[in-house]
């Protein structure tokens, strides 16, 4: 029986990492409690488009995850009792010139042979996938796998889905881990009492490296600031997730300097999504004039008929960060019960998925989804 003091396994962060962690130990048996300071989907996931995206990740592991987590998310978007906004809108990666269709060829080529479906859509047909798109335009590449959910209503609803296996702890900051004799996980302190477990899971998203640190482990997460512009509700003008090629770039970069890129969708209540920015000032909330006005200017160049539209608001997230851009993901050998599920930078809600299914057999003692080694949470130096 869960009670409110001890659990088979306790999940930190109830955020869209977290509730998929939660979801799938709960399906697996297990007997979960989840301990967020805030509310359901509080830090990165409430201020995220909810994209889930292969379009802009090169062959390698977080690809492998995305392309997984795109199948597990069409199942959840049957399986779950309450709609979740999932639309399979797919996604145009545009080239304003003919180098920038070049490198998207090559681009494409090698994620073709990885499993990713890409076609290529000339100049003179970008209008019939964008009618509202500017002319002029060198050509695209179209995925139609990529595909978009409400994100903090798809980590509610995967939380509620968990049933009575699951247990929320909300408003409670976790403020140590509780250790036993031989270095082992027992469990978590928080300002409400103890809560009692033999595993934790560190889904805390950009706080992951400080919730590690309380483990006595390093974990380098890092927040990376992004604007988005959110503008009034309009027809279906943007029809899928359009973006300029030097967005997948900035994705790539890990450099701490500003850089925007066009990133423009609509959204099934008709207000259009506009991102997207990137730059490492900690925790700085404060916004930025500069930012919006090259969000802004980006958007109207794809899409000109934005020009007229008022945006109705604009808010800061921060992307969990890893300096290898791969999230941790796993037990962490160095503390026995300690599994991490955090880092996943702008990426978190498409890969959410195929981490919470991975962290849960490796908690019953399962089969990997996946090949693990290039996400486990050792392999950064020391800082010591």
């Amino acid at each position: 029986m869960l009670t409110r003091d001890s659990a088979d396994v306790i999940v930190v962060g109830a955020g869209m990492v977290g509730a998929a962690c939660a979801y799938y130990a709960a399906r697996s048996g297990l007997r979960v409690t989840v301990v967020d300071r805030g509310p359901v989907a509080g830090g990165s996931t409430g201020a995220g488009e909810g994209n889930l995206l292969v379009s802009d990740k090169e062959p390698g592991p977080e690809l492998d995850l995305a392309l997984l987590s795109t199948r597990l998310w069409r199942d959840l978007a049957r399986e779950l009792p309450l709609g979740i906004e999932y639309e399979a809108k797919g996604g145009l990666v545009i080239a304003s010139r003919e180098n920038g269709m070049a490198t998207l060829r090559d681009f494409a080529a090698a994620q073709r042979k990885a499993g990713v479906t890409a076609e290529e859509v000339a100049a003179d047909r970008l209008h019939d996938l964008e009618p509202h798109l500017a002319p002029g335009l060198a050509g695209g590449f179209h995925y139609p796998q990529d595909a978009q959910v409400m994100p903090a209503l798809a980590a509610a609803h995967l939380l509620r889905a968990a049933g009575a296996r699951v247990r929320l702890r909300l408003g409670e900051e976790v403020t140590g881990l509780l250790i036993g004799g031989s270095g082992e996980i027992q469990g978590v302190r928080t300002a409400a009492g103890p809560v009692h477990a033999p595993y934790v899971v560190n889904a805390a998203g950009t706080w992951g490296g400080e919730f590690a640190r309380l483990a006595g482990v390093e974990l380098p997460v890092l927040p990376r600031r992004g604007f988005v512009l959110v503008t009034e509700p309009l027809p279906r003008v943007v029809r899928h997730k359009v973006y300029a090629a030097d967005y997948v770039a900035d994705v790539a970069s890990g450099s701490a300097a500003l850089q925007t890129s066009a990133v423009v969708e609509g959204t099934a209540a008709g207000p259009v999504l506009i991102g997207a920015s990137r730059e490492r000032v900690g925790f700085d909330r404060t916004l930025s004039v500069e930012v919006l006005r090259r969000l802004a200017a980006q958007a109207t160049a794809l899409f000109p008929v934005l020009a007229g539209v008022r945006v109705m608001r604009t808010y800061p997230g921060f992307r969990p960060y890893l300096p290898d851009h791969l999230p941790a993901i796993g037990p962490d050998p160095r503390v026995p019960g300690l599994l991490h599920a955090c880092g996943h930078e702008g990426a978190g809600i498409g890969l959410a998925p195929a981490t919470g299914l991975a962290v849960a057999r490796a908690l019953i003692g399962g089969e990997p989804p996946l090949d693990l080694a290039p996400f486990r949470p050792e392999r950064f130096p020391s800082a010591a």
